[in-house]
C-alpha cells in the first residue's frame, strides 16, 4: 500500500487545488460574469461526459484496476490541465473564451475520471478483512491530504507573490479601481495567470509520476473469491439492483450532503478572506494549516473509527466545524483566532476524507451478502461516489458563483457592496451548516452499524469456508 498509495495519491493534489486556489484566478483573468459562470458550465458538462459509470465499464476495462486507460489517458490530462490553466486573451468573443474552458475542462475531467475511479477502487482488493480494508482506507487518505497539502504549498509559493502584488496594487489606489484596464494591474494579472501555467506545468510532473508508479507497481491477478471477468448482468440492470441497495444510497446521500457543505465552503473561503475576512494576505497560510491538521487528526480519527464505531465518528468529526464556521463569520481580521478556527475545520475534513470511503466498503460487502450472484460490480459503487463528489463540486461551484454574480460582484474591483459581503457570510456559514445538519441526519439512519458489521463478517467468514471446502472436494 505505501508504494502505490504514495504514488497514486500525489495526482489527487490537483482536486483540491480548484476549490482552494482556482477561484481566485477566473476573476482576475476573465472579464466579466463569465469570471464566475464557466467553471459551472464546465463542471456540469464534465458529469456528462466523464462521472458516468457506464463511460468506466467499457471493453478495456476488465475487473476494476486494469492500468490501460489510465496509461492512456494520462497525457492526455496533462495536456488538458495545463490548457485548462491558459487564458486566451486577444480580440476573440467573449463566448468564444467560455467555449474554450467548456471544453478543456470536460476533456481534464473525463480524463482524470480514468484515474480516479480505478485507483480508488483498489481499497477493496488491498486487505482482505474489514480491518485490513480500514487501515488500508487510512494509510490511502492519509497520503491523499498530504499530497493535497504539497500541490497547494507548491502552487501558492508559485502564484502568492502575484497575489500580494494584487493587494498592493488596491491598496495603492486607496481601496477603489477606477481604471482597470490601468498598466499596473494589467501586468499583474498577466503574470499572475503565467505563474499558474507554471504551477499546472509542475503539478502535471506528479500526474505523470503517480500514473507511473500505479501501472508499474500495482497488478491486476485472479483470486479465488474475485475473479477477472465482467459482471454478467446487463447495465442497466446493474444500475438498478445498486441503486435499489439500502445501505448504499443511504450512504450515497450522506457523502453528497456533507462533500456539498464542504466544497462550498472551501469553494468561497479564498473570497471570504480576501474581501469580508481581513485576510487577503494570509489565507493561504489559513489553507496550509487547515491541510496539516487534517492530515495529522486522520490516525487519531481512525483510531476513534477502531473503539466507537464509523457512525458515531463521523457525526461527532462532522459537528466540529459547525462551530468554527461560526466563528470565521463572525470575527475578523484576527489571524490567531482565523488559525483556531481552521484546525478544527481541518479536524473535521479529515472526517470527511476518511469515513465515507471507509463506509463505503461495508455497503460493498452488504450487497455481496444480500447479492450473492452479481460479481464484480464495485466499479460501480465507486463510479457513483466519484460521480457524486464531482457532482457536489460542480453544485458547489454553481452556488457560490451564481450567488456572488446576482449580488452584484465584478471582477477585478478592490472593494464591493454591502450585499456581496453578506452573500459571501452566508455561503460560509448558514449554506454549509444546514447540508452538515441534513447529512448528519442522513448518517444517523444508516443502516449498516458496529453490530452490523460483525454479522456481515461472520457471514463473509463462512462464504468462504465454504467456497474453500467445495473447493478442496473437488
Amino acid at each position: 500500500m505505501s508504494r502505490s498509495g504514495l504514488g497514486t495519491a500525489l495526482v489527487l493534489a490537483m482536486r483540491a487545488l480548484s476549490p482552494l486556489l482556482c477561484p481566485e484566478l477566473a476573476p482576475f483573468c476573465l472579464p466579466g460574469p463569465c469570471g464566475f459562470s464557466w467553471a459551472v458550465v464546465l463542471q456540469w458538462g464534465a458529469e456528462a461526459i466523464a462521472g458516468s459509470p457506464g463511460w468506466q465499464e467499457g471493453s478495456c476495462l476488465t475487473g476494476t484496476t486494469s492500468p490501460c486507460r489510465i496509461a492512456f489517458s494520462t497525457p492526455f490530462g496533462v495536456t488538458f490541465y495545463c490548457m485548462l490553466w491558459f487564458v486566451p486573451f486577444g480580440t476573440i468573443p467573449l463566448w468564444q473564451k467560455c467555449l474554450w474552458y467548456l471544453v478543456m475542462y470536460c476533456c481534464f475531467q473525463a480524463c482524470k475520471s480514468c484515474y480516479h475511479v480505478p485507483y480508488s477502487s483498489l481499497t477493496m482488493f488491498l486487505g482482505g478483512s474489514q480491518r485490513d480494508r480500514d487501515s488500508a482506507t487510512a494509510y490511502r487518505m492519509g497520503v491523499e491530504v498530504f499530497s493535497t497539502l504539497v500541490g497547494s504549498g507548491i502552487q501558492g509559493q508559485i502564484v502568492g507573490s502575484y497575489h500580494a502584488s494584487m493587494t498592493q496594487i488596491c491598496a495603492t489606489f486607496n481601496g477603489t479601481l477606477q481604471n482597470s484596464t490601468s498598466a499596473g494591474l494589467t501586468d499583474t494579472l498577466e503574470n499572475t495567470c503565467r505563474a499558474y501555467i507554471i504551477a499546472s506545468v509542475v503539478l502535471g510532473s506528479l500526474y505523470i509520476l503517480s500514473c507511473l508508479v500505479l501501472v508499474f507497481g500495482v497488478k491486476e491477478q485472479p483470486g479465488p473469491l474475485g475473479p477477472l471477468e465482467k459482471a454478467k448482468l446487463p447495465f442497466f440492470r446493474s444500475l438498478r439492483v445498486i441503486l435499489a441497495h439500502r445501505s448504499y444510497t443511504h450512504l450515497l446521500c450522506a457523502f453528497l450532503l456533507a462533500s456539498l457543505a464542504f466544497q462550498v465552503a472551501q469553494g468561497i473561503f479564498a473570497f471570504y478572506c480576501m474581501h469580508a475576512g481581513g485576510m487577503a494576505g494570509r489565507f493561504q497560510h489559513l489553507v496550509l494549516i487547515m491541510l496539516v491538521t487534517a492530515s495529522l487528526s486522520i490516525p487519531v480519527w481512525q483510531r476513534m473509527l477502531v473503539r466507537f464505531g464509523k457512525k458515531k465518528t463521523v457525526l461527532v468529526g462532522l459537528s466540529i466545524i459547525i462551530p468554527a464556521l461560526i466563528v470565521i463569520t463572525q470575527v475578523t481580521h484576527n489571524f490567531p483566532v482565523f488559525v483556531v478556527m481552521v484546525i478544527m475545520a481541518g479536524c473535521s475534513l479529515a472526517v470527511l476524507y476518511l469515513l465515507p470511503w471507509s463506509m463505503l466498503p461495508d455497503a460493498v460487502d452488504d450487497f455481496r451478502l444480500k447479492n450473492p450472484s452479481c460479481l464484480n460490480l464495485e466499479a460501480f459503487f465507486y463510479s457513483f461516489y466519484v460521480f457524486f463528489n464531482k457532482f457536489a463540486g460542480g453544485l458547489a461551484l454553481g452556488i457560490s458563483t451564481m450567488s456572488l454574480h446576482f449580488a452584484g460582484y465584478k471582477a477585478g474591483d478592490c472593494t464591493h457592496n454591502p450585499s456581496v459581503i453578506l452573500t459571501l457570510k452566508i455561503l460560509m456559514a448558514p449554506v454549509p451548516i444546514i447540508l452538515l445538519l441534513a447529512s448528519m441526519v442522513t448518517f444517523y439512519f444508516y443502516p449498516i452499524n458496529e453490530e452490523r458489521r460483525w454479522q456481515m463478517k461472520m457471514e463473509m467468514e463462512a462464504v468462504e469456508q465454504g467456497r474453500g471446502e467445495n473447493a478442496n472436494s473437488g
